[in-house]
């Protein structure tokens, strides 16, 4: 059934908010507003490296990231590659697109991987190819844990061939400690520069 026909029966509602939206977004113009309107982080991966987000990990950014990794809302990744092909400068030319590993447990419990579904949507709109070639070992959610523990890092290492040149894609930065890690990961297994985006920095 057409989206604009079945919107007639069942309005689609923001997938952020909950309110009524147009049935060909995922998101209300009030919410995608909020987003665009999110000053963009730049920021340095622990270690090297130039890293941009779209947004603050607060408010509306928050959500929609609430919503698409525990509501599994998936339409969302779409919203959060738009937001940061937006703000990428113009002068960076992003490399092949990575997206940081998840957890294996996690990613088995919740059925997808964010981070990919983000970089899946954002090589789409950019025209880039997307390598899954970092894997990572389980270890605790880094949500509650200390500070000194989230600089740790996660075990993350190559598993297929790496591009020499490669932008590592996320949905959340906090302490930087994981985008760390995949950045070492694949310098050693022989990319000469490595960027990062994201959706959110906390």
């Amino acid at each position: 059934m057409p989206p604009r026909l079945l919107s007639l029966i069942a309005p689609s509602l923001c997938g952020i908010c909950g309110s009524p939206c147009n049935a060909e977004s995922p998101a209300c113009d009030s919410c995608l507003l909020a987003i665009a309107a999110s000053p963009p982080q730049h920021f340095t991966i622990p270690g090297g490296g130039a890293a941009w987000a779209a947004a603050p990990y607060e408010d509306i950014p928050r959500r929609l990231i609430t919503a698409l990794k525990f509501g599994k809302r998936l339409a969302l990744a779409r919203v959060a590659a738009e937001a940061i092909a937006a703000i990428t400068p113009g002068n960076v030319a992003l490399a092949p697109l990575i997206p940081v590993p998840p957890d294996p447990l996690r990613h088995r419990w919740r059925g997808f991987d964010p981070a990919a579904a983000i970089a899946g949507e954002l090589g789409g709109a950019l025209g880039l190819p997307v390598s899954q070639c970092l894997v990572r070992t389980h270890s605790r959610r880094q949500v509650g844990r200390s500070r000194a523990e989230r600089l740790a890092g996660p075990s993350v290492h190559a598993a297929a061939d790496v591009p020499r040149e490669a932008t590592l894609v996320d949905d959340v930065a906090t302490t930087g400690a994981t985008l760390a890690a995949c950045a070492a990961a694949v310098r050693s297994a022989g990319a000469e520069r490595v960027l990062a985006v994201t959706f959110a920095r906390a």
